[in-house]
């Protein structure tokens, strides 16, 4: 696996490639990889010739208050997983590659950011468009790989995609679960015990909407109602959002179908952890 250390040695490399009619797939992270992102290498490697993975906590995407001093990094082990699983190069930028002094261009997302994760963490699509937007750029990949557990983020960078005219094909990925379905996530590793039985909580509200919806329930009032019984048997857990949503622009729907995504969001303690279903696909 290649350290790619600058944006000049990054362009080289992928022009380079391209150059030689190799498809280039792009994997942003912002690394403490597990299981979660080595799949998204994988859709990679099945979509082109050369993968590389970038690896950046963005700053711009974390609020006041946040945990961006605190969120987990472990480059050492990040390289070992990558080098494994196939990764042909590696872009670590520092905060002043990615964001030079004067910087002051970001990227405003549309409506589908000001609902959900963007009503519960104000401005942080902008962040997360803006690092997003500036990867394409200084990568120019054939394909980009998200996870489909961010999937309001994955909505609304295949959005800026179509909007912008990017030649890039987006894939987004199954979500990667521990054995007892609970979603893959590098904020798992901030859970206590008794917090971690809690969140299963999230995973088991989205299978009674699924199990909901194939005995024949429709009405998106009465899914988020079970869901909220459900969940008052986890007190620890305090529930931020319930979205029953539109798979195109994530707007609310009344009545669901086996497109319709369901998401949720809730905090123990300090730790904050999202997840999602389409209804037609189940935990996924």
């Amino acid at each position: 696996m290649l350290d790619l250390p600058t944006i000049p040695d990054l362009r080289r490399w992928t022009r380079g490639h391209r150059a030689a009619g190799r498809r280039v797939g792009l994997v942003p992270t912002m690394g403490y990889l597990h299981a979660g992102h080595l799949a998204l290498v994988d859709e990679a490697r099945r979509r082109a010739d050369v993968v590389v993975m970038s690896i950046f906590v963005n700053p711009l995407q974390f609020g006041t208050g946040e945990d961006l001093g605190q969120y987990p990094r472990d480059l050492p082990r990040d390289r070992t997983l990558a080098e494994g699983k196939g990764v042909d190069a590696l872009f670590v930028p520092s905060e002043v590659m990615m964001y030079p002094q004067g910087s002051e261009v970001r990227i405003a997302p549309g409506p589908a950011a000001a609902r959900w994760e963007g009503a519960v963490r104000p401005g942080h699509f902008d962040g997360v468009l803006t690092v997003v937007a500036k990867l394409f750029n200084l990568v120019e990949p054939d394909v980009v790989c998200f996870g489909r557990k961010d999937i309001q983020q994955a909505t609304l960078v295949r959005q800026m995609i179509r909007d912008l005219d990017w030649p890039i094909e987006i894939a987004v990925v199954r979500t990667v679960r521990e054995p007892d379905g609970l979603a893959l996530s590098s904020r798992n590793t901030y859970l206590e015990s008794e917090e971690r039985q809690s969140a299963l909580g999230l995973s088991g509200a989205l299978q009674l909407a699924h199990q909901a919806w194939r005995g024949g329930e429709t009405g998106a009032a009465a899914i988020e109602a079970g869901m909220r019984r459900s969940l008052e048997t986890f007190p620890a857990l305090t529930v931020d959002y319930i979205a029953i949503a539109d798979p195109g622009d994530l707007a609310p729907v009344a009545r669901v179908d086996a497109n319709t995504i369901v998401a949720i969001a809730g905090r123990l303690g300090r730790t904050r952890l999202i997840d999602n279903i389409t209804l037609g696909d189940g935990l996924g």
